[in-house]
Protein backbone atom coordinates (compact mmCIF):
# COMPACT_ATOMS: atom_id res chain seq x y z
CA UNK A 1 0.00 0.00 0.00
CA UNK A 2 1.45 3.38 -1.06
CA UNK A 3 1.73 6.22 1.43
CA UNK A 4 0.89 9.74 0.33
CA UNK A 5 3.90 12.01 0.56
CA UNK A 6 3.52 15.33 2.37
CA UNK A 7 4.99 18.56 1.03
CA UNK A 8 7.96 19.74 3.02
CA UNK A 9 7.89 23.37 4.12
CA UNK A 10 10.43 24.48 1.48
CA UNK A 11 8.62 22.81 -1.43
CA UNK A 12 6.30 24.77 -3.74
CA UNK A 13 5.36 22.01 -6.20
CA UNK A 14 4.98 18.25 -6.00
CA UNK A 15 4.01 15.68 -8.60
CA UNK A 16 2.98 12.41 -6.97
CA UNK A 17 2.96 9.36 -9.26
CA UNK A 18 1.57 11.20 -12.30
CA UNK A 19 0.24 9.06 -15.15
CA UNK A 20 -1.04 10.47 -18.43
CA UNK A 21 -2.51 8.21 -21.08
CA UNK A 22 -3.76 9.03 -24.57
CA UNK A 23 -5.86 6.13 -25.82
CA UNK A 24 -3.67 3.12 -25.15
CA UNK A 25 -0.43 5.12 -25.01
CA UNK A 26 1.04 5.90 -21.59
CA UNK A 27 2.85 9.17 -22.28
CA UNK A 28 3.73 9.76 -18.60
CA UNK A 29 4.32 6.70 -16.47
CA UNK A 30 4.32 7.25 -12.72
CA UNK A 31 6.44 10.42 -12.47
CA UNK A 32 7.09 11.89 -9.03
CA UNK A 33 9.12 15.04 -8.51
CA UNK A 34 9.22 18.17 -6.37
CA UNK A 35 10.50 21.73 -6.72
CA UNK A 36 11.89 23.72 -3.80
CA UNK A 37 11.16 27.37 -3.17
CA UNK A 38 13.72 29.65 -4.79
CA UNK A 39 15.49 27.06 -6.92
CA UNK A 40 15.98 26.72 -10.66
CA UNK A 41 15.18 23.18 -11.69
CA UNK A 42 15.29 21.64 -15.15
CA UNK A 43 13.33 18.85 -16.81
CA UNK A 44 15.30 17.29 -19.66
CA UNK A 45 15.13 14.27 -21.91
CA UNK A 46 15.16 13.21 -25.57
CA UNK A 47 12.45 14.41 -27.96
CA UNK A 48 9.14 12.73 -27.19
CA UNK A 49 10.12 11.89 -23.62
CA UNK A 50 7.01 13.60 -22.21
CA UNK A 51 8.43 16.87 -20.89
CA UNK A 52 5.82 19.22 -22.34
CA UNK A 53 3.08 16.74 -21.37
CA UNK A 54 4.18 17.16 -17.76
CA UNK A 55 4.04 20.95 -18.13
CA UNK A 56 0.55 20.59 -19.58
CA UNK A 57 -0.52 18.50 -16.58
CA UNK A 58 0.91 21.02 -14.12
CA UNK A 59 -0.75 24.01 -15.80
CA UNK A 60 -4.16 22.44 -16.37
CA UNK A 61 -4.03 21.87 -20.13
CA UNK A 62 -4.35 18.13 -19.36
CA UNK A 63 -5.93 16.42 -16.37
CA UNK A 64 -3.63 13.56 -15.31
CA UNK A 65 -5.12 10.09 -15.71
CA UNK A 66 -3.70 9.18 -12.29
CA UNK A 67 -1.74 10.88 -9.53
CA UNK A 68 -1.79 14.20 -7.69
CA UNK A 69 -0.24 17.61 -8.22
CA UNK A 70 0.12 19.88 -5.20
CA UNK A 71 1.39 23.40 -4.63
CA UNK A 72 2.25 25.39 -1.55
CA UNK A 73 0.82 28.85 -2.11
CA UNK A 74 2.33 32.10 -0.87
CA UNK A 75 0.09 31.86 2.19
CA UNK A 76 1.66 28.50 3.03
CA UNK A 77 -1.48 26.50 2.28
CA UNK A 78 -1.11 23.20 0.43
CA UNK A 79 -3.57 22.78 -2.44
CA UNK A 80 -4.23 20.08 -5.01
CA UNK A 81 -4.41 21.58 -8.49
CA UNK A 82 -4.70 18.58 -10.84
CA UNK A 83 -7.88 18.88 -12.86
CA UNK A 84 -8.28 22.63 -12.35
CA UNK A 85 -8.67 24.88 -15.38
CA UNK A 86 -5.56 26.70 -16.66
CA UNK A 87 -6.85 30.17 -15.72
CA UNK A 88 -7.56 29.02 -12.15
CA UNK A 89 -4.07 27.52 -11.82
CA UNK A 90 -2.62 30.75 -13.19
CA UNK A 91 -4.53 32.77 -10.60
CA UNK A 92 -3.04 30.55 -7.90
CA UNK A 93 0.47 31.66 -8.88
CA UNK A 94 1.75 29.40 -11.69
CA UNK A 95 2.68 30.89 -15.06
CA UNK A 96 4.27 29.40 -18.16
CA UNK A 97 5.71 30.09 -21.58
CA UNK A 98 5.47 27.82 -24.61
CA UNK A 99 7.82 26.23 -27.14
CA UNK A 100 6.24 28.33 -29.87
CA UNK A 101 6.03 32.05 -29.15
CA UNK A 102 2.43 33.12 -28.51
CA UNK A 103 2.45 36.90 -28.55
CA UNK A 104 -0.24 39.29 -29.74
CA UNK A 105 1.79 40.38 -32.74
CA UNK A 106 -0.30 43.41 -33.70
CA UNK A 107 -0.29 44.86 -30.21
CA UNK A 108 2.49 46.86 -28.62
CA UNK A 109 5.07 45.41 -26.28
CA UNK A 110 3.47 47.27 -23.36
CA UNK A 111 -0.02 46.05 -24.29
CA UNK A 112 1.19 42.44 -24.39
CA UNK A 113 2.39 42.74 -20.80
CA UNK A 114 -0.76 44.60 -19.72
CA UNK A 115 -2.84 41.63 -20.87
CA UNK A 116 -0.95 39.53 -18.34
CA UNK A 117 -2.19 41.82 -15.58
CA UNK A 118 -5.87 41.07 -16.27
CA UNK A 119 -6.09 38.73 -13.26
CA UNK A 120 -5.49 41.69 -10.95
CA UNK A 121 -8.25 43.88 -12.39
CA UNK A 122 -11.33 44.55 -10.27
CA UNK A 123 -13.39 46.66 -12.66
CA UNK A 124 -16.37 44.87 -14.21
CA UNK A 125 -17.85 45.35 -17.67
CA UNK A 126 -20.10 48.23 -16.60
CA UNK A 127 -17.25 50.15 -14.96
CA UNK A 128 -15.07 49.57 -18.02
CA UNK A 129 -17.78 51.20 -20.16
CA UNK A 130 -18.51 54.08 -17.79
CA UNK A 131 -14.81 54.55 -16.95
CA UNK A 132 -15.27 56.05 -13.52
CA UNK A 133 -12.38 57.43 -11.45
CA UNK A 134 -11.55 54.08 -9.84
CA UNK A 135 -11.40 52.37 -13.23
CA UNK A 136 -9.09 55.01 -14.67
CA UNK A 137 -6.80 54.75 -11.64
CA UNK A 138 -6.72 50.97 -12.01
CA UNK A 139 -5.81 51.27 -15.68
CA UNK A 140 -2.98 53.66 -14.83
CA UNK A 141 -1.70 51.25 -12.19
CA UNK A 142 -1.65 48.40 -14.73
CA UNK A 143 0.30 50.57 -17.20
CA UNK A 144 2.87 51.51 -14.56
CA UNK A 145 3.27 47.94 -13.28
CA UNK A 146 3.62 46.58 -16.82
CA UNK A 147 6.25 49.17 -17.66
CA UNK A 148 8.23 48.24 -14.54
CA UNK A 149 8.30 44.61 -15.68
CA UNK A 150 9.63 45.71 -19.08
CA UNK A 151 12.37 47.71 -17.34
CA UNK A 152 13.40 44.75 -15.20
CA UNK A 153 13.79 42.58 -18.29
CA UNK A 154 15.47 45.41 -20.25
CA UNK A 155 12.64 45.58 -22.76
CA UNK A 156 11.60 49.16 -22.01
CA UNK A 157 13.28 50.57 -25.18
CA UNK A 158 10.65 48.59 -27.13
CA UNK A 159 7.66 49.73 -25.05
CA UNK A 160 5.60 51.13 -27.93
CA UNK A 161 6.94 48.84 -30.64
CA UNK A 162 4.65 46.24 -32.21
CA UNK A 163 5.49 42.82 -30.80
CA UNK A 164 5.93 41.35 -34.29
CA UNK A 165 8.75 43.83 -35.01
CA UNK A 166 10.96 42.71 -32.12
CA UNK A 167 14.07 40.61 -32.77
CA UNK A 168 13.53 36.95 -31.99
CA UNK A 169 15.38 36.97 -28.67
CA UNK A 170 13.38 39.96 -27.43
CA UNK A 171 10.14 38.25 -28.45
CA UNK A 172 11.12 35.33 -26.22
CA UNK A 173 11.81 37.68 -23.32
CA UNK A 174 8.53 39.51 -23.94
CA UNK A 175 6.66 36.25 -23.55
CA UNK A 176 8.42 35.78 -20.21
CA UNK A 177 7.54 39.37 -19.23
CA UNK A 178 3.87 38.69 -19.96
CA UNK A 179 4.01 35.55 -17.79
CA UNK A 180 5.60 37.58 -14.98
CA UNK A 181 2.75 40.07 -15.23
CA UNK A 182 0.42 37.45 -13.75
CA UNK A 183 2.48 37.68 -10.52
CA UNK A 184 3.55 34.03 -10.23
CA UNK A 185 5.56 32.36 -7.50
CA UNK A 186 6.45 29.53 -9.89
CA UNK A 187 7.42 30.12 -13.54
CA UNK A 188 7.54 27.26 -16.04
CA UNK A 189 9.67 27.92 -19.12
CA UNK A 190 9.24 25.55 -22.08
CA UNK A 191 12.42 25.63 -24.18
CA UNK A 192 13.10 29.34 -23.57
CA UNK A 193 16.23 29.51 -25.76
CA UNK A 194 14.94 27.45 -28.69
CA UNK A 195 16.10 29.07 -31.92
CA UNK A 196 18.33 31.62 -30.22
CA UNK A 197 21.89 32.47 -31.17
CA UNK A 198 24.74 32.43 -28.63
CA UNK A 199 24.33 36.08 -27.56
CA UNK A 200 20.56 35.78 -27.21
CA UNK A 201 21.07 32.66 -25.10
CA UNK A 202 23.46 34.52 -22.79
CA UNK A 203 20.96 37.36 -22.46
CA UNK A 204 18.19 34.90 -21.59
CA UNK A 205 20.42 33.21 -19.02
CA UNK A 206 20.86 36.61 -17.37
CA UNK A 207 17.08 37.11 -17.45
CA UNK A 208 16.53 33.79 -15.68
CA UNK A 209 18.97 34.78 -12.95
CA UNK A 210 17.20 38.14 -12.52
CA UNK A 211 13.82 36.44 -12.17
CA UNK A 212 15.05 34.08 -9.47
CA UNK A 213 17.50 36.29 -7.58
CA UNK A 214 15.74 39.69 -7.72
CA UNK A 215 12.08 38.73 -8.17
CA UNK A 216 12.36 35.65 -5.91
CA UNK A 217 10.40 33.45 -8.31
CA UNK A 218 11.02 29.70 -8.47
CA UNK A 219 11.73 28.37 -11.97
CA UNK A 220 11.18 25.02 -13.67
CA UNK A 221 12.42 24.84 -17.23
CA UNK A 222 12.45 22.42 -20.15
CA UNK A 223 15.48 22.89 -22.34
CA UNK A 224 17.59 21.05 -24.93
CA UNK A 225 20.53 23.44 -24.61
CA UNK A 226 22.59 21.43 -22.13
CA UNK A 227 25.15 24.18 -21.57
CA UNK A 228 22.35 26.45 -20.32
CA UNK A 229 20.81 23.68 -18.21
CA UNK A 230 24.13 22.86 -16.57
CA UNK A 231 24.89 26.53 -15.96
CA UNK A 232 21.64 27.70 -14.34
CA UNK A 233 20.08 24.60 -12.77
CA UNK A 234 20.51 23.39 -9.22
CA UNK A 235 18.46 20.24 -9.72
CA UNK A 236 17.79 18.29 -12.90
CA UNK A 237 15.12 15.67 -13.60
CA UNK A 238 15.57 13.39 -16.62
CA UNK A 239 12.68 11.78 -18.50
CA UNK A 240 12.86 8.98 -21.05
CA UNK A 241 9.77 7.42 -22.66
CA UNK A 242 7.56 9.00 -19.98
CA UNK A 243 9.55 7.60 -17.06
CA UNK A 244 11.82 9.47 -14.67
CA UNK A 245 15.25 7.86 -15.01
CA UNK A 246 17.42 10.25 -12.98
CA UNK A 247 17.42 13.17 -10.57
CA UNK A 248 20.37 15.10 -9.23
CA UNK A 249 22.75 18.01 -9.47
CA UNK A 250 24.19 18.99 -12.87
CA UNK A 251 27.43 17.17 -12.01
CA UNK A 252 25.58 14.01 -11.02
CA UNK A 253 23.40 14.06 -14.13
CA UNK A 254 26.34 14.70 -16.45
CA UNK A 255 28.00 11.46 -15.37
CA UNK A 256 24.87 9.31 -14.90
CA UNK A 257 25.12 6.24 -17.18
CA UNK A 258 21.32 5.99 -17.60
CA UNK A 259 21.20 9.58 -18.84
CA UNK A 260 24.10 8.99 -21.23
CA UNK A 261 22.34 5.92 -22.67
CA UNK A 262 19.05 7.81 -23.07
CA UNK A 263 20.74 10.56 -25.08
CA UNK A 264 23.37 8.60 -26.96
CA UNK A 265 21.92 5.08 -27.12
CA UNK A 266 23.68 1.86 -26.20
Amino acid sequence: MSTERLLYENEVLELDNIVMTFGGLRAIDGVSMHIDKGEIAALIGPNGAGKTTIFNCITGVYKPTEGKIKIRSRSGAVEEIHGLKPNVINQKGLARTFQNIRLFNNMSVLENVMIGRHNSLKAGVLKAIVRDKATKEEEQRVIEESYEILKKLKLDPYTNEMAKNLPYGEQRRLEIARALATDPFLLLLDEPVAGMNAQETRDLEETIDIIRDKEHITILLIEHDMSLVMEVSERIYVLDYGRLIAEGTPKEIKHNPDVIRAYLGE
